[in-house]
């Protein structure tokens, strides 16, 4: 009876300790993280131009195609400043017009007319030239002003944020809202440095969300080339301002690989910011870095 008990002790402290192992090769040797986000490109879309609104033509949350209209601003302001253009270059045309018959005429009568008066009729009329094109170009940006009354989507994605309200005045730059860019849609893992060697580009991947049952499945597309060196600061124009402190108990600086999606259950919708864990199904079986 009592040698069952010392196997039954000793059996559970081997599962134990297998169960221990892999746990301790599962999270601190493969290539594991928790740390995992969905991610995408957000596009502010900010007015070119300024004035009220006039008409919001989507809600939030809805998909866009690239070139849809999103918001009108007010064109009457633009209209008649496109109307002046316009009348500015017909006048300065007109008075080109005139300025070149009249050196014609001049210059056909060049054995009366003195030589300096020439002269000043194609000096006259090479300035009207120049002021014609500085009217050309004034009508064309006129008209652009015009055209960017009308915010369009510049890419295709599903617009979030969206609080806006006819009436309300908007600035040049200023971001009146997001436009997510779903063809973007990636998830990012930060790997712990110690596991980069098991991680490379190509590399089968599966993510879980967070409460969301399923498995999503992509690749390794990159790995970041840098991260933020949190111990020096300054400049690259002053010598480098390096922190005298240094603390014994270092933690494993985390890498963000870029995580391409090739595959998302059916039912499944990724939202930015979303939080998954990323498994790396690496090849590499050789073993890792110490863990440290």
């Amino acid at each position: 009876m009592k040698i069952l008990r010392a196997l039954c002790t000793l059996l559970a402290i081997a599962l134990l300790l297998l169960a221990v192992r892999a746990l301790w090769i599962r999270y601190q040797v493969e290539p594991v993280t928790r740390d995992g986000k969905v991610l995408a490109d957000i596009v502010p879309i900010a007015p070119d131009v300024a004035g009220l609104i006039t008409d919001v033509r989507v809600h939030d949350n809805q998909m866009v195609r690239q070139g849809q209209v999103l918001l009108v601003i007010d064109p009457s302001r633009y209209t008649l400043a496109l109307q002046q253009a316009q009348a500015s270059l017909g006048s300065q045309r007109a008075a080109l017009g005139e300025a070149m018959r009249e050196d014609r005429r001049n210059r056909s009568m060049a054995n009366v007319v003195a030589s300096e008066v020439i002269e000043q009729g194609q000096t006259k009329v090479e300035q009207l030239r120049m002021a014609v094109a500085q009217a050309v170009a004034a009508r064309d940006l006129a008209q652009l002003n015009l055209d960017r009354t009308q915010v369009k989507a510049p890419v295709s994605g599903e617009v979030t944020n969206v609080t806006l309200q006819p009436g309300i005045y908007l600035t040049v730059g200023k971001p009146a809202l997001a436009l997510v860019d779903t063809p973007s849609l990636r998830v990012e893992g930060y790997f712990e440095e110690t596991k980069l060697q098991r991680i490379h580009v190509g590399d089968r991947v599966s993510v879980h969300l967070m409460g969301v049952p399923g498995e999503i499945r992509g690749h390794v597309d990159s790995i970041a080339s840098a991260i933020e060196d949190r111990e020096r600061s300054g400049d690259m124009s002053k010598p480098a301002d390096v922190n005298p402190a240094f603390t014994w108990v270092r933690l494993a600086q985390r890498i963000p690989v870029r995580i391409a999606i090739d595959d998302v259950p059916k039912g499944t919708r990724l939202v930015p910011g979303q939080t998954a864990t990323v498994v790396v199904h690496s090849p590499d079986k050789s073993p890792g870095l110490l863990p440290w």
